[in-house]
Protein backbone atom coordinates (compact mmCIF):
# COMPACT_ATOMS: atom_id res chain seq x y z
CA UNK A 1 0.00 0.00 0.00
CA UNK A 2 2.42 2.68 1.28
CA UNK A 3 5.01 3.23 3.98
CA UNK A 4 2.19 4.26 6.34
CA UNK A 5 -0.46 1.60 5.63
CA UNK A 6 -0.68 -2.05 4.83
CA UNK A 7 -3.67 -4.32 4.32
CA UNK A 8 -3.81 -7.77 5.83
CA UNK A 9 -6.43 -10.30 4.72
CA UNK A 10 -7.88 -12.56 7.40
CA UNK A 11 -10.12 -15.57 6.78
CA UNK A 12 -11.55 -15.64 10.29
CA UNK A 13 -12.55 -13.16 12.97
CA UNK A 14 -10.43 -15.31 15.29
CA UNK A 15 -7.40 -13.60 13.71
CA UNK A 16 -8.22 -10.23 15.25
CA UNK A 17 -9.09 -9.22 18.80
CA UNK A 18 -12.70 -8.27 19.48
CA UNK A 19 -11.60 -4.96 21.04
CA UNK A 20 -9.63 -4.04 17.92
CA UNK A 21 -12.61 -4.73 15.66
CA UNK A 22 -15.30 -3.15 17.85
CA UNK A 23 -13.12 -0.11 18.48
CA UNK A 24 -13.62 0.87 14.83
CA UNK A 25 -17.23 1.93 15.48
CA UNK A 26 -17.73 5.25 17.30
CA UNK A 27 -19.40 5.07 20.70
CA UNK A 28 -23.06 6.00 20.58
CA UNK A 29 -23.39 4.94 16.93
CA UNK A 30 -23.10 1.16 17.20
CA UNK A 31 -24.61 -0.93 14.44
CA UNK A 32 -25.09 -4.42 15.93
CA UNK A 33 -24.54 -6.27 12.65
CA UNK A 34 -20.93 -5.21 12.15
CA UNK A 35 -19.91 -5.91 15.73
CA UNK A 36 -17.34 -8.63 16.31
CA UNK A 37 -19.91 -10.67 18.23
CA UNK A 38 -22.50 -10.82 15.43
CA UNK A 39 -20.03 -11.59 12.64
CA UNK A 40 -18.14 -14.13 14.74
CA UNK A 41 -21.40 -15.86 15.68
CA UNK A 42 -22.21 -16.25 11.98
CA UNK A 43 -18.82 -17.84 11.43
CA UNK A 44 -18.53 -19.97 14.56
CA UNK A 45 -22.06 -21.35 14.23
CA UNK A 46 -21.30 -22.60 10.68
CA UNK A 47 -23.90 -20.23 9.22
CA UNK A 48 -21.44 -18.19 7.11
CA UNK A 49 -18.38 -20.33 6.30
CA UNK A 50 -16.57 -21.66 3.26
CA UNK A 51 -18.91 -24.69 3.36
CA UNK A 52 -21.94 -22.43 2.91
CA UNK A 53 -20.23 -20.26 0.30
CA UNK A 54 -19.04 -17.44 2.58
CA UNK A 55 -15.24 -17.62 2.92
CA UNK A 56 -13.90 -14.74 4.98
CA UNK A 57 -11.57 -12.32 3.17
CA UNK A 58 -11.77 -9.46 5.65
CA UNK A 59 -9.53 -6.48 4.90
CA UNK A 60 -7.65 -5.16 7.92
CA UNK A 61 -5.89 -1.81 7.54
CA UNK A 62 -2.82 -1.45 9.77
CA UNK A 63 -0.02 1.02 10.28
CA UNK A 64 3.65 0.05 10.26
CA UNK A 65 3.43 -0.88 13.95
CA UNK A 66 0.54 -3.28 13.44
CA UNK A 67 -2.12 -1.00 14.94
CA UNK A 68 -5.55 -1.62 13.40
CA UNK A 69 -6.78 1.55 11.67
CA UNK A 70 -9.76 0.21 9.75
CA UNK A 71 -11.50 -2.86 8.38
CA UNK A 72 -13.85 -3.99 5.64
CA UNK A 73 -15.90 -7.17 6.23
CA UNK A 74 -15.59 -9.21 3.06
CA UNK A 75 -16.32 -12.73 1.80
CA UNK A 76 -15.34 -14.80 -1.22
CA UNK A 77 -18.55 -16.27 -2.65
CA UNK A 78 -19.48 -18.83 -5.28
CA UNK A 79 -23.18 -17.88 -5.37
CA UNK A 80 -25.45 -14.86 -4.81
CA UNK A 81 -27.68 -16.24 -2.07
CA UNK A 82 -28.39 -14.42 1.19
CA UNK A 83 -27.47 -10.98 -0.13
CA UNK A 84 -30.80 -9.19 -0.93
CA UNK A 85 -29.16 -7.03 -3.61
CA UNK A 86 -29.77 -9.08 -6.68
CA UNK A 87 -27.10 -9.58 -9.33
CA UNK A 88 -28.31 -12.90 -10.77
CA UNK A 89 -29.05 -11.22 -14.10
CA UNK A 90 -25.50 -9.90 -14.31
CA UNK A 91 -24.12 -13.36 -13.54
CA UNK A 92 -26.33 -15.06 -16.12
CA UNK A 93 -25.41 -12.58 -18.86
CA UNK A 94 -21.68 -12.86 -18.17
CA UNK A 95 -21.81 -16.67 -18.09
CA UNK A 96 -23.73 -16.77 -21.41
CA UNK A 97 -21.05 -14.54 -22.93
CA UNK A 98 -18.38 -17.05 -21.90
CA UNK A 99 -17.18 -15.37 -18.71
CA UNK A 100 -16.98 -16.65 -15.13
CA UNK A 101 -18.92 -14.48 -12.70
CA UNK A 102 -18.16 -16.65 -9.68
CA UNK A 103 -16.27 -16.49 -7.45
CA UNK A 104 -16.81 -12.88 -6.48
CA UNK A 105 -16.12 -10.74 -3.40
CA UNK A 106 -19.02 -9.60 -1.23
CA UNK A 107 -18.57 -6.86 1.37
CA UNK A 108 -21.65 -7.22 3.51
CA UNK A 109 -23.18 -8.80 6.58
CA UNK A 110 -24.35 -12.27 5.52
CA UNK A 111 -28.12 -12.76 5.37
CA UNK A 112 -28.74 -9.23 6.69
CA UNK A 113 -30.39 -6.57 4.49
CA UNK A 114 -29.74 -3.73 6.93
CA UNK A 115 -27.81 -0.58 6.08
CA UNK A 116 -24.78 0.29 8.15
CA UNK A 117 -21.09 1.11 7.97
CA UNK A 118 -18.98 -1.08 5.72
CA UNK A 119 -15.74 0.88 5.79
CA UNK A 120 -15.08 0.49 9.50
CA UNK A 121 -12.93 3.53 10.16
CA UNK A 122 -13.51 5.58 13.32
CA UNK A 123 -13.81 9.37 13.20
CA UNK A 124 -10.28 10.72 13.07
CA UNK A 125 -7.96 13.00 11.19
CA UNK A 126 -7.18 11.31 7.90
CA UNK A 127 -10.32 9.15 7.91
CA UNK A 128 -10.86 9.68 4.19
CA UNK A 129 -7.30 8.54 3.48
CA UNK A 130 -7.95 5.30 5.37
CA UNK A 131 -11.21 4.67 3.53
CA UNK A 132 -9.39 5.29 0.25
CA UNK A 133 -6.80 2.70 1.23
CA UNK A 134 -9.53 0.11 1.92
CA UNK A 135 -11.46 0.93 -1.27
CA UNK A 136 -8.33 0.64 -3.39
CA UNK A 137 -7.23 -2.43 -1.46
CA UNK A 138 -10.49 -4.16 -2.41
CA UNK A 139 -9.87 -3.36 -6.06
CA UNK A 140 -6.36 -4.77 -5.80
CA UNK A 141 -7.68 -7.89 -4.09
CA UNK A 142 -10.00 -8.44 -7.06
CA UNK A 143 -7.07 -8.28 -9.43
CA UNK A 144 -4.88 -10.52 -7.28
CA UNK A 145 -7.55 -13.18 -6.84
CA UNK A 146 -8.70 -12.87 -10.48
CA UNK A 147 -12.36 -12.61 -9.53
CA UNK A 148 -15.05 -10.94 -11.62
CA UNK A 149 -16.23 -8.33 -9.16
CA UNK A 150 -16.57 -6.93 -5.66
CA UNK A 151 -19.86 -5.73 -4.18
CA UNK A 152 -20.33 -3.47 -1.16
CA UNK A 153 -23.99 -3.73 -0.20
CA UNK A 154 -26.27 -1.89 2.25
CA UNK A 155 -23.60 0.72 2.86
CA UNK A 156 -24.14 4.18 4.31
CA UNK A 157 -24.89 6.94 1.85
CA UNK A 158 -21.73 8.90 2.62
CA UNK A 159 -19.66 5.77 1.93
CA UNK A 160 -21.60 5.26 -1.31
CA UNK A 161 -20.80 8.79 -2.48
CA UNK A 162 -17.14 8.24 -1.64
CA UNK A 163 -17.05 4.88 -3.44
CA UNK A 164 -18.38 6.61 -6.56
CA UNK A 165 -15.36 8.90 -6.46
CA UNK A 166 -13.18 5.76 -6.45
CA UNK A 167 -14.87 4.60 -9.69
CA UNK A 168 -17.18 2.05 -8.11
CA UNK A 169 -20.50 1.67 -9.92
CA UNK A 170 -23.37 3.01 -7.82
CA UNK A 171 -26.66 1.24 -7.25
CA UNK A 172 -29.86 2.17 -5.40
CA UNK A 173 -32.67 0.07 -4.00
CA UNK A 174 -35.70 0.57 -1.76
CA UNK A 175 -36.77 -0.37 1.75
CA UNK A 176 -39.46 0.84 4.15
CA UNK A 177 -38.48 2.32 7.51
CA UNK A 178 -40.51 3.80 10.33
CA UNK A 179 -39.23 7.19 11.49
CA UNK A 180 -39.78 8.52 14.99
CA UNK A 181 -40.96 12.12 14.73
CA UNK A 182 -40.70 12.67 18.46
CA UNK A 183 -43.72 10.53 19.35
CA UNK A 184 -44.33 10.01 23.06
CA UNK A 185 -46.77 7.09 22.73
CA UNK A 186 -48.17 4.78 20.07
CA UNK A 187 -51.43 6.75 20.19
CA UNK A 188 -49.39 9.88 19.53
CA UNK A 189 -48.07 8.21 16.38
CA UNK A 190 -51.58 7.15 15.37
CA UNK A 191 -52.69 10.74 15.71
CA UNK A 192 -50.34 11.72 12.88
CA UNK A 193 -52.06 9.32 10.47
CA UNK A 194 -55.07 9.90 8.28
CA UNK A 195 -58.34 8.79 9.86
CA UNK A 196 -58.78 5.78 7.57
CA UNK A 197 -55.25 4.44 8.19
CA UNK A 198 -55.55 5.05 11.93
CA UNK A 199 -58.79 3.08 12.11
CA UNK A 200 -57.32 0.25 10.04
CA UNK A 201 -54.30 -0.13 12.34
CA UNK A 202 -56.52 -0.17 15.43
CA UNK A 203 -58.66 -2.85 13.80
CA UNK A 204 -55.63 -4.96 12.86
CA UNK A 205 -54.26 -4.77 16.40
CA UNK A 206 -57.62 -5.80 17.85
CA UNK A 207 -57.94 -8.73 15.45
CA UNK A 208 -54.36 -9.86 16.07
CA UNK A 209 -54.61 -9.86 19.86
CA UNK A 210 -58.13 -9.78 21.27
CA UNK A 211 -59.90 -11.77 18.55
CA UNK A 212 -57.16 -14.40 18.47
CA UNK A 213 -56.73 -14.61 22.24
CA UNK A 214 -53.03 -13.73 21.97
CA UNK A 215 -50.69 -11.90 24.33
CA UNK A 216 -47.26 -10.49 23.54
CA UNK A 217 -44.04 -11.01 25.48
CA UNK A 218 -40.84 -9.01 24.91
CA UNK A 219 -37.77 -10.98 25.98
CA UNK A 220 -34.15 -9.84 26.36
CA UNK A 221 -30.96 -11.15 27.91
CA UNK A 222 -31.32 -14.09 30.27
CA UNK A 223 -35.10 -14.01 29.76
CA UNK A 224 -34.42 -15.85 26.49
CA UNK A 225 -33.83 -19.41 27.65
CA UNK A 226 -32.70 -22.27 25.44
CA UNK A 227 -36.29 -23.55 25.39
CA UNK A 228 -37.42 -20.18 24.03
CA UNK A 229 -34.65 -20.29 21.40
CA UNK A 230 -35.80 -23.78 20.42
CA UNK A 231 -39.30 -22.48 19.86
CA UNK A 232 -38.16 -19.44 17.93
CA UNK A 233 -35.87 -21.60 15.78
CA UNK A 234 -38.91 -23.67 14.83
CA UNK A 235 -40.61 -20.45 13.69
CA UNK A 236 -37.52 -19.39 11.75
CA UNK A 237 -37.18 -22.81 10.11
CA UNK A 238 -40.79 -22.76 8.93
CA UNK A 239 -40.37 -19.38 7.25
CA UNK A 240 -36.93 -20.20 5.85
CA UNK A 241 -38.05 -23.49 4.35
CA UNK A 242 -40.88 -21.73 2.51
CA UNK A 243 -38.89 -18.69 1.36
CA UNK A 244 -35.45 -20.06 0.54
CA UNK A 245 -35.85 -23.83 0.58
CA UNK A 246 -33.23 -24.10 3.30
CA UNK A 247 -32.78 -21.73 6.27
CA UNK A 248 -29.47 -19.87 6.34
CA UNK A 249 -28.87 -19.69 10.08
CA UNK A 250 -28.10 -22.64 12.32
CA UNK A 251 -29.63 -23.28 15.73
CA UNK A 252 -26.24 -22.61 17.35
CA UNK A 253 -26.21 -19.07 15.94
CA UNK A 254 -29.17 -18.04 18.07
CA UNK A 255 -27.66 -19.43 21.26
CA UNK A 256 -24.43 -17.62 20.51
CA UNK A 257 -25.97 -14.21 20.00
CA UNK A 258 -28.09 -14.74 23.10
CA UNK A 259 -24.88 -15.29 25.04
CA UNK A 260 -22.55 -12.83 23.30
CA UNK A 261 -24.87 -9.85 22.73
CA UNK A 262 -27.84 -10.29 25.09
CA UNK A 263 -28.58 -6.57 25.48
CA UNK A 264 -28.69 -6.12 21.71
CA UNK A 265 -31.13 -8.99 21.12
CA UNK A 266 -34.91 -8.69 21.47
CA UNK A 267 -37.47 -11.42 20.89
CA UNK A 268 -41.08 -10.38 20.38
CA UNK A 269 -43.09 -13.53 21.06
CA UNK A 270 -46.81 -14.14 20.58
CA UNK A 271 -48.44 -16.46 23.10
CA UNK A 272 -51.79 -18.24 22.88
CA UNK A 273 -52.68 -19.94 26.13
CA UNK A 274 -49.40 -21.35 27.45
CA UNK A 275 -47.83 -21.82 24.03
CA UNK A 276 -45.68 -19.54 21.90
CA UNK A 277 -47.22 -19.56 18.43
CA UNK A 278 -45.18 -16.90 16.59
CA UNK A 279 -42.25 -14.58 17.09
CA UNK A 280 -39.78 -12.14 15.59
CA UNK A 281 -36.16 -11.43 16.41
CA UNK A 282 -34.93 -7.84 16.53
CA UNK A 283 -31.51 -6.32 17.11
CA UNK A 284 -31.07 -3.09 19.04
CA UNK A 285 -28.73 -0.42 17.74
CA UNK A 286 -27.94 2.83 19.49
CA UNK A 287 -30.53 4.70 17.43
CA UNK A 288 -32.48 2.01 15.60
CA UNK A 289 -34.44 -1.21 16.13
CA UNK A 290 -33.69 -3.69 13.36
CA UNK A 291 -36.42 -6.22 12.69
CA UNK A 292 -35.07 -9.41 11.19
CA UNK A 293 -36.63 -12.87 11.15
CA UNK A 294 -40.27 -13.78 11.74
CA UNK A 295 -42.06 -17.10 11.85
CA UNK A 296 -45.16 -18.84 13.15
CA UNK A 297 -46.57 -22.31 13.65
CA UNK A 298 -50.16 -21.11 13.84
CA UNK A 299 -51.58 -18.76 11.23
CA UNK A 300 -53.68 -15.97 12.78
CA UNK A 301 -55.05 -12.91 10.96
CA UNK A 302 -52.97 -9.71 11.30
CA UNK A 303 -50.51 -11.34 13.74
CA UNK A 304 -47.54 -10.69 11.46
CA UNK A 305 -48.35 -6.97 11.39
CA UNK A 306 -48.65 -6.85 15.19
CA UNK A 307 -45.45 -8.75 16.00
CA UNK A 308 -43.20 -7.34 13.29
CA UNK A 309 -44.45 -3.76 12.85
CA UNK A 310 -46.62 -2.39 15.64
CA UNK A 311 -44.73 -3.94 18.56
CA UNK A 312 -41.47 -2.70 17.02
CA UNK A 313 -42.87 0.83 16.76
CA UNK A 314 -44.00 0.73 20.39
CA UNK A 315 -40.57 -0.44 21.51
CA UNK A 316 -38.80 2.28 19.51
CA UNK A 317 -41.04 4.99 20.95
CA UNK A 318 -40.68 3.83 24.54
CA UNK A 319 -36.88 3.55 24.23
CA UNK A 320 -36.31 6.77 22.30
CA UNK A 321 -34.99 5.16 19.12
CA UNK A 322 -34.99 7.19 15.92
CA UNK A 323 -36.33 4.54 13.56
CA UNK A 324 -37.33 0.96 12.89
CA UNK A 325 -35.89 -0.94 9.93
CA UNK A 326 -38.12 -3.90 9.20
CA UNK A 327 -36.08 -5.71 6.55
CA UNK A 328 -36.14 -5.93 2.78
CA UNK A 329 -38.99 -5.05 0.42
CA UNK A 330 -42.66 -4.91 1.39
CA UNK A 331 -44.79 -2.06 0.02
CA UNK A 332 -47.54 -3.27 2.39
CA UNK A 333 -45.52 -1.57 5.15
CA UNK A 334 -46.48 1.84 3.72
CA UNK A 335 -50.04 1.65 5.06
CA UNK A 336 -48.61 0.85 8.50
CA UNK A 337 -46.51 3.97 8.85
CA UNK A 338 -43.28 2.82 7.22
CA UNK A 339 -42.06 5.13 4.48
CA UNK A 340 -39.86 4.41 1.43
CA UNK A 341 -36.15 5.07 1.82
CA UNK A 342 -33.22 4.51 -0.51
CA UNK A 343 -30.55 1.92 0.17
CA UNK A 344 -27.14 1.97 -1.47
CA UNK A 345 -24.53 -0.39 -2.85
CA UNK A 346 -21.32 -0.01 -4.82
CA UNK A 347 -19.82 -2.45 -7.32
CA UNK A 348 -16.36 -2.97 -8.78
CA UNK A 349 -16.47 -4.93 -12.07
CA UNK A 350 -13.15 -6.06 -13.50
CA UNK A 351 -14.18 -7.05 -17.05
CA UNK A 352 -14.55 -3.84 -19.14
CA UNK A 353 -17.47 -5.05 -21.28
CA UNK A 354 -19.44 -6.32 -18.28
CA UNK A 355 -18.64 -3.11 -16.42
CA UNK A 356 -19.97 -0.97 -19.29
CA UNK A 357 -23.17 -3.02 -19.54
CA UNK A 358 -23.82 -2.88 -15.79
CA UNK A 359 -23.04 0.84 -15.67
CA UNK A 360 -25.61 1.53 -18.39
CA UNK A 361 -28.22 -0.59 -16.62
CA UNK A 362 -27.64 1.17 -13.30
CA UNK A 363 -28.30 4.61 -14.82
CA UNK A 364 -31.84 3.51 -15.67
CA UNK A 365 -32.34 1.56 -12.43
CA UNK A 366 -31.34 4.50 -10.22
CA UNK A 367 -33.75 6.75 -12.08
CA UNK A 368 -36.58 4.23 -11.63
CA UNK A 369 -35.88 3.75 -7.91
CA UNK A 370 -36.00 7.53 -7.39
CA UNK A 371 -39.25 7.79 -9.35
CA UNK A 372 -40.88 4.93 -7.46
CA UNK A 373 -39.85 6.32 -4.08
CA UNK A 374 -41.30 9.70 -4.97
CA UNK A 375 -44.64 8.20 -6.01
CA UNK A 376 -44.90 6.05 -2.88
CA UNK A 377 -43.95 8.98 -0.63
CA UNK A 378 -46.91 10.92 -2.02
CA UNK A 379 -49.15 8.09 -0.78
CA UNK A 380 -47.75 7.93 2.75
CA UNK A 381 -50.51 7.38 5.34
CA UNK A 382 -49.87 10.58 7.28
CA UNK A 383 -52.16 13.60 7.45
CA UNK A 384 -51.25 16.12 4.80
CA UNK A 385 -50.38 18.74 7.39
CA UNK A 386 -48.07 16.24 9.16
CA UNK A 387 -45.79 15.87 6.14
CA UNK A 388 -42.41 17.56 6.31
Amino acid sequence: MSDSFQIRIINSLKDIKSGQWNGLQPKGCINPFVTYEFLYALEKSNSATSQTGWLGQHLILEDDKGNVLGALPCYLKNHSQGEYVFDHGWADAFERAGGHYYPKLQCSVPFTPASGPRFLVPPCEGREVRITALAQGLQQLCERMKVSSAHITFMQEDEWVFAGKQNYLQRKDQQFHWLNEGYKTFDNFLGALSSRKRKNIKKERRVALEDNGITIELLKGNEITERVWDRFFAFYNDTGARKWGQPYLTREFFSMIGEMMPERTLLIMAKRGNEYVAGAINFIGDDCLYGRHWGCLQDHPCLHFEVCYYQAIEYAISHGLDRVEAGAQGSHKLARGYIPVTTHSAHWITHPDLRDAVADYLVHERREVDRHNKILSEHAPFKKESKT
